[in-house]
């Protein structure tokens, strides 16, 4: 069962990582610093004070960034695919119980897949509210996915299994928002 939940702890943060790269690291960062978080051996990193200040720092830049309204969508290009990779380093970091090709291939497929999945729905999102208000609604589309990111990243800690359900929920219906989109371009 503690292989289970970790496994939902880890889709959690990653798909949280697809709405904001640093504010899941810096909320697991803060967990297991205050020891509610475990962290597998070579992440443990994560949880350490200069770890902590960095994610800190990381969070405030890229929150205020996509408050800049040509620079917004700009950074979408350069998340989409560093939310790859932040999703699977959050999940290896959170995986108890596997081999380690069990745990890396685990997060590749899951934690970069649901990061993915996130951050392309986001990146919809964000021009679709660029074309539409001339990038006017971005900010408030900014606010909702720096909270989403929060909210998820700390219901990810709080309740595992509930936000593992929640995000794999919302997974298959951005998959096929997404899906539906690009065949909408093709045709």
């Amino acid at each position: 069962m503690e292989t289970i939940t970790s496994i939902l702890l880890g889709v959690g943060l990653s798909a949280a990582t697809g709405l904001r790269i640093f504010i899941p690291f810096l909320v697991a960062s803060i967990a297991a610093i205050a020891g509610y978080l475990p962290l597998s051996p070579s992440f443990e990193w994560i949880g350490t004070y200069p770890a902590l200040i960095a994610f800190g720092v990381a969070t405030i830049f890229e929150i205020a960034a996509y408050y800049i309204p040509w620079f917004d969508n700009l950074l979408d290009s350069i998340a989409t695919p560093a939310a790859f990779i932040a999703g699977a380093i959050l999940m290896v970091a959170v995986v108890s119980g596997l081999s380690p090709l069990a745990k890396w291939a685990l997060a590749i497929i899951a934690g970069s897949g649901a990061a993915g999945i996130v951050q392309s729905g986001t990146t919809l999102t964000r021009a679709a509210s660029t074309a539409t208000t001339g990038g006017l609604a971005n900010p408030v589309v900014s606010t909702v996915e720096a909270g989403s990111s929060f909210g998820l990243s700390l219901l990810a800690i709080l309740l595992p299994v509930v936000a593992g359900l929640i995000t794999i929920i919302l997974l298959f219906w951005l998959s096929s928002k997404v899906i539906e989109k690009v065949r909408s371009k093709k045709v």
